[in-house]
């Protein structure tokens, strides 16, 4: 099962796997019914959710209705407990729309919610990352999980996610990172997609960040926090929403 889900993920371009998923979600769903985990996006319980890893196959982390996956639920968590997304008015700016939260915050009538991206089908915008078309000091909120790490040049990509954001504003800026990992390893002179794979942990990945990540990111400018959202959840919850347990959240201010 596990190699069959891995071969399928490396073999299907992502924005096809995007269209795809429509079409297959509402039956995977229904067949995986229960009550051991719940996603708390959409409030829907199951007996289990799907496995997910494109070189280490996780088990029983791809939630059947949303597609969600651990770092999804801490954010939503995140989101509808500490912030005031879902309350006060406010311009918002979402890269590589993941499909658990676009239709949800389009729905939002009192954001102004724009999403970008330089490949998905289902962005508004098509955009560089790394040379955005939008003004300075726009964006109270900035959503970019797991963008980072597929993009060269992260250091223009960072400063272009703190221009556009407002002063006072707040960007979440989740990566993949190894805690045991000091430093950010990268070499650009790794392209065969099965050794990125292997070295970085996905074929399109071009680093493995560290925990200097964090240090990064307030050389640029931001205000970090990098904030271990899993420890306001008791083991039971932890278990029942399928989150990372430990997993920091990267809290950036200006």
């Amino acid at each position: 099962m596990q190699k069959l889900f891995k071969f399928f993920l490396n073999l299907i371009p992502r924005p096809l796997l995007i269209r795809m998923s429509y079409l297959v979600r509402p039956l995977v769903a229904f067949f995986l019914k229960g009550s051991n985990h719940t996603d708390p996006i959409d409030g829907k319980s199951y007996r289990k959710f799907l496995p997910y890893g494109y070189e280490n196959v996780r088990e029983n982390v791809l939630a059947p209705g949303t597609l969600s996956l651990e770092r999804h639920r801490l954010f939503w968590l995140y989101l509808t407990k500490e912030t005031t997304f879902f309350k006060e008015p406010q311009k918002v700016l979402h890269f590589a729309p993941e499909q658990a939260f676009l239709k949800r915050f389009k729905k939002l009538k009192h954001i102004d919610y724009t999403t970008t991206d330089l490949n998905s089908p289902i962005a508004d915008v098509k955009a560089d990352i790394c040379n955005l078309p939008f003004k300075d000091n726009t964006y109270h909120f900035i959503i970019c999980n797991h963008v980072l790490e597929h993009i060269p040049d992260d250091t223009k990509a960072m400063q272009e996610l703190y221009r556009v954001l407002a002063p006072g504003g707040t960007a979440i800026l989740q990566v993949p990172y190894e805690k045991e990992r000091t430093i950010t390893f990268e070499d650009d002179t790794i392209t065969d997609p099965k050794e990125r794979a292997r070295i970085f942990g996905q074929y399109d990945h071009v680093r493995v960040y560290g925990m200097d990540y964090f240090e990064k990111l307030s050389t640029i400018g931001f205000k970090v926090t990098p904030e271990d959202y899993t420890t306001r959840f008791s083991d039971m919850e932890v278990e029942k929403y399928r989150l990372a347990k430990g997993e920091l959240l990267p809290i950036c201010k200006k």
